[in-house]
């Protein structure tokens, strides 16, 4: 029997924004192979509005795929002051999925190696991916889910780029380093505000991270608040980067290492510019043509006949 996984009091709109959002979880899913049959997918969950829409929505897709693969939901507990453990367990019960609670004071840690003011992301993030893995290994897991959705993507490109001089993002998929596990962010095509919306409105038990909260300043949130500056001036230019993302051009940039320059001497059919095609120039329909040159000026004219209007792209 299908469980409806949403609360009865709703309105169109939500369902319409909900289907939206598992249609782009599912169209991810497929463009990148994440998840396959057979597979055990450990959805983590730090309890915040991100991974409880992916737990959520990977449920509602369980129920509808051609496939068949085993969800756990796993949270970890850090042992942060006042930290609601009961909270998730109840949550997952209630909601009958398979979970663990994974139990690490990575709080302590932090503090001790830390100093008071800095930024804990780093070592907080690096902790948690060791216990994520150790955790996948004992429970079979094949797919490790992260709830990083669009705009992570988008922001973490920016973060790289402006503090570390490199154009790097999340990838919708990644292999660790020695291929035990495939890290998969089901919703790397779903923006921020939806899912926000969207969990508004199913009320999930929303857990903050105390931990780093009162770090105003984090680069990240600089970056965010850019980039919601953007959204407001020209609304969909987020989304356009997320595509530029996944639409790249190696001769138009300048990595040496990703393309031969050194060895360029004519350009592929893909990698031509079309700004600089010859054959765009020699075409009967350019309207310019030399009129008259010297050994110190060369000029152009226009055409006598008229110049054809086209609205081809």
């Amino acid at each position: 029997m299908k469980t409806k996984h949403y609360p009865d009091d709703v309105s169109q709109n939500f369902l319409k924004l909900r289907n939206q959002l598992i249609s782009a979880t599912g169209k991810a899913i497929g463009d990148y192979n994440m998840i396959e049959e057979g597979d055990t997918v450990l959805v983590c969950m730090s309890g915040g509005k991100d991974s409880h829409a992916m737990l959520m929505i990977l449920l509602a897709l369980q129920e509808r795929a051609p496939i068949n693969f085993k969800l756990i939901a796993m949270n970890l507990d850090q042992k942060q002051p006042g930290f609601p453990a009961d909270i998730l367990p109840a949550y997952l019960e209630k909601l009958g999925v398979e979970y663990r609670i994974v139990e690490a004071d990575t709080y302590s840690i932090v503090k001790e190696k830390i100093p008071e003011g800095k930024t804990t992301c780093s070592l907080c993030s690096r902790l948690r991916r060791g216990i994520i893995y150790t955790t996948a290994q004992q429970l079979g897991a094949t797919k490790i889910a992260l709830g990083h959705h669009r705009d992570d993507i988008v922001q973490t490109l920016f973060l790289n780029m402006f503090y570390g001089a490199k154009m790097k993002a999340m990838p919708p998929k990644l292999a660790t380093n020695r291929g035990e596990f495939m890290v998969i962010r089901p919703l790397a095509y779903c923006a921020e505000k939806d899912i926000a919306t969207y969990a508004r409105a199913m009320q999930f038990p929303i857990i903050p991270c105390d931990l780093c909260g009162s770090q105003e300043n984090l680069q990240r949130q600089k970056i965010k608040d850019m980039l919601n500056q953007w959204e407001r001036e020209q609304p969909g230019r987020v989304n356009n980067i997320f595509r530029a993302i996944g639409n790249v051009e190696p001769s138009h940039l300048a990595d040496f290492d990703l393309y031969d320059f050194k060895q360029l001497s004519q350009a592929k059919e893909e990698d031509e510019d079309q700004m600089f095609d010859h054959q765009t120039f020699g075409n009967q329909d350019m309207p310019l043509t030399i009129a008259t040159q010297d050994e110190k000026r060369i000029a152009f004219s226009r055409k006598s006949f008229p110049l054809a209007v086209t609205t081809e792209e």
